[in-house]
């Protein structure tokens, strides 16, 4: 597959994931809205912060390591065989952990008010059980990536999620008393629903027509599991050295901090909450809620398009190699795309900067009312706005990074994030201390900056003995950033003056003064930036540009 096959393969797969996290990200924003009626702040605190650690933390220590190695590299050379035998340690791998964070979250961990919160421990084995089961599908799920089934993670996760909600809803209504069941059962259907809709998948794929016209490595279903090939070794060893690697990295990693932009939603923070105890049930709850708010343009835009240009980078450049030493039509490629990426995401991110702070309180009112409206939460949302601005720049340039790296540098790497990671700690719980939950959100755009100037400082080496300059993309055009200025000045004005506490006619005046200020940002970027909007058009967002040729 040439350069140009796996960029325009990677930019439908971004787009399509933005739809899919899209639908996520409302199903779980009404979802919560919801909820937040039936159950109290403890009990979604107890779900959302201590339980959903224990699954992302067993999920991502599982699995990330392998996803990063199998995506790398050698493609068609690549033997499958090998690669599936590898990617089913992760099981085993995942019952080891399993075993190790059970018993810490049973024993060591303070347990919730069982009279406010229900049957925790047995709601600790289903969500242990349920990471499980979701880490059954990683080889199909590897596979389905590799290869660009584009539309099998969109249905797969699609269903799963809607199954979850729907489970969700049924059972908060009917039956409120049951607690963490409900979340639960909820969660072990997500997982249950992705699993079988792989399966059923690749029982209909392999074998067929449409496989053999995209020439899949496999053909039959029993090569889908682990097996012994007859004068072959079981595993690709070059590959199980990276990917010890990439799990030394990846523990660091998911320690450090909320790593928004890697496939799942890791909660640095949470465990600072959930070992230090500087929040209690409630008030974790209410952190819960308004950071999934905050994130949430961050979970469903930048998410995708860092996962689906990470597949595209580790195929276009060669792992570890000068970039005089490779292929200069790739490389350039690379260099444009990275370009466009980061000016994309730096634009968003500013518009969401600016505008966040000024519509913050109106959006909490309007979600939950004075629960989320009053005290810190405001405050909480208007910081977010400025940490996803950090978290936009950081994936694109460590999507970039990661996939360029060497062996060695991701080892060297390792070091780094050790240091990140202790100074992250102290800095989380210190500045909690001080100011509650916004310490949280500070001390991560803190721990952002330093990361985002790592990966500035190994780029700008990358390609510095070549004629591409892609860091020119955080250097949006000027008249773009004085319409973001006036904007920002005008809707904070129009927050002082008209929101929120003066009846629905001044709100949707203060709605209506920002919706005219993100035209007029709207159309100066249109006119501005004018090679990042034929970038979106023509790789983006594909489907309009078929229309237009």
């Amino acid at each position: 597959m040439g350069s140009q096959d796996v960029l325009k393969s990677a930019s439908a797969l971004a787009s399509y994931n933005v739809l899919l996290q899209v639908m996520f990200r409302l199903l779980t924003f009404f979802l919560n809205a919801f909820t937040l009626r039936f159950v109290s702040k403890e009990l979604i605190g107890v779900v959302n912060v201590r339980l959903m650690l224990l699954y992302t933390t067993l999920v991502f220590l599982s699995r990330e390591a392998f996803r990063r190695a199998c995506l790398s590299g050698e493609g068609a050379e690549r033997n499958w065989r090998q690669v599936i035998n590898l990617l089913w340690l992760t099981l085993p791998l995942g019952c080891l952990w399993g075993v190790l964070l059970v018993c810490v979250w049973w024993w060591l961990l303070q347990a919730p008010d069982p009279e406010a919160v229900p049957h925790y421990v047995p709601a600790v084995g289903f969500f242990c059980l349920a990471a499980l089961t979701e880490l059954l599908a990683e080889p199909l799920w590897v596979l389905a990536h590799a290869h660009m089934l584009v539309r099998l993670k969109v249905v797969a996760e699609s269903l799963a999620m809607i199954a979850k909600c729907l489970v969700t809803v049924v059972m908060v209504v009917s039956a409120p008393d049951w607690g963490l069941y409900i979340f639960s059962a909820a969660q072990c259907v997500y997982a249950g629903f992705l699993l079988l809709c792989y399966v059923i998948y690749f029982l209909q794929f392999l074998g067929s027509e449409e496989a053999k016209k995209k020439s899949f490595p496999l053909d039959h279903v029993s090569q889908l599991l682990p097996t012994r090939m007859n004068g072959q070794l079981l595993i690709n060893w070059k590959l199980a050295t990276l990917t010890w690697s990439f799990f030394k990295q990846s523990f660091l990693k998911q320690i450090l901090t909320e790593d928004i932009l890697i496939k799942i939603y890791i909660s640095g923070e949470r465990y600072v909450m959930t070992f230090l105890n500087v929040l209690n049930f409630g008030d974790q709850g209410v952190y819960d809620i308004v950071n999934n708010l905050g994130s949430m343009v961050a979970r469903f835009l930048f998410l995708p398009i860092e996962e689906s240009f990470y597949v595209f980078f580790a195929k276009v450049l060669e792992r570890g190699r000068d970039v005089r030493q490779q292929k200069q039509e790739e490389v350039s490629i690379a260099a444009d795309v990275l370009e466009c990426l980061l000016k994309l995401v730096l634009l968003i991110g500013l518009i969401i900067t600016a505008f966040g702070y000024s519509y913050s309180h109106l959006a909490l009112d309007m979600y939950g009312g004075g629960l989320l409206s009053s005290g810190t939460g405001p405050s909480l949302l208007r910081c977010y706005s400025f940490y996803v601005l950090l978290l936009a720049i950081n994936g694109v340039t460590e999507c970039f990074v990661f996939a360029a790296m060497s062996k060695e540098e991701v080892d060297r790497y390792n070091l780094v994030m050790l240091g990140l990671s202790a100074s992250f700690l102290l800095l989380s719980y210190w500045l909690t201390w001080l100011f509650g939950g916004v310490g949280f959100i500070l001390a991560n755009c803190c721990n952002m900056g330093l990361r985002i100037m790592h990966s500035l400082i190994y780029i700008h080496r990358y390609f510095q003995h070549s004629v591409h300059t892609p860091l020119s993309g955080l250097r949006p055009h000027p008249a773009l950033l004085i319409v973001l200025t006036i904007s920002f000045v005008l809707t904070a004005f129009s927050e002082r003056m008209l929101c929120c506490d003066s009846g629905w006619l001044l709100r949707l005046a203060h709605v209506t003064i920002g919706a005219v200020c993100l035209l007029g940002v709207v159309i100066v970027a249109f006119l501005t930036e004018t090679r990042l909007v034929q970038f979106i058009r023509t790789q983006l967002l594909p489907k309009y540009s078929k229309k237009h040729t």
